[in-house]
């Protein structure tokens, strides 16, 4: 697939199509009206915030050790700081926050500034796996998902939509990347 405006928008209806009417979608569209609000999680917020990323982690999630002082603590405080490293690294202090979570939480947050990070859109983009994320790592995709978005004139969740259902649907031959 050659990345395009038009196949970004193609794919990016396919990723709402297949989320139309799920919890997916409502707790998508319900957490960008809280942080409208806020420039915080309370634990409620955090605990949907991380299973709309990965139920995978629910137990981790709901662990005491993410009370509801300490989860609004720790976001208030990445939201708030101009460091970029601390802004994403603090989050992994919480109990189940990965690279990838803690991405959903400043995506959502700051929708116009941060890109999901998600395997899927590594594998879209052709890039190799890292085996561990880490800040060097995060600086390189947000960069390039910023700049591709611009090129495009697509918001960073179309573009993580489309990135998302081009892997879900097509990548089952490791051959077929995103070409921009």
């Amino acid at each position: 697939m050659n990345l395009s405006r038009e196949k970004i928008i193609e794919y990016s209806k396919r990723y709402d199509a297949g989320f139309k009417g799920t919890p997916d979608e409502l707790i998508e569209k319900k957490l960008k009206i809280w942080f409208r609000d806020h420039r915080y999680l309370d634990r409620q917020n955090f605990i949907k915030l991380g299973l709309w990323k990965s139920a995978r982690q629910e137990k981790n999630y709901k662990s005491k050790e993410n009370d509801n002082i300490t989860v609004k603590e720790i976001t208030g405080f990445a939201l708030s700081t101009k460091s970029e490293k601390a802004r994403i690294e603090s989050l992994m202090v919480l109990k189940g926050v990965s690279w990838s979570v803690a991405s959903v939480i400043l995506h959502f947050a700051f929708p116009d500034e941060y890109p999901i990070l998600d395997f899927r859109a590594i594998e879209s983009l052709g890039w190799e796996q890292p085996k561990d994320y880490d800040f060097q790592f995060w600086q390189k995709y947000v960069s390039e998902l910023r700049k591709l978005a611009k090129k495009y004139n697509v918001s960073l969740r179309e573009l993580d939509k489309a990135l998302w259902s081009y892997s879900k649907e097509s990548l089952k031959n490791p051959s077929r990347q995103l070409r921009s």
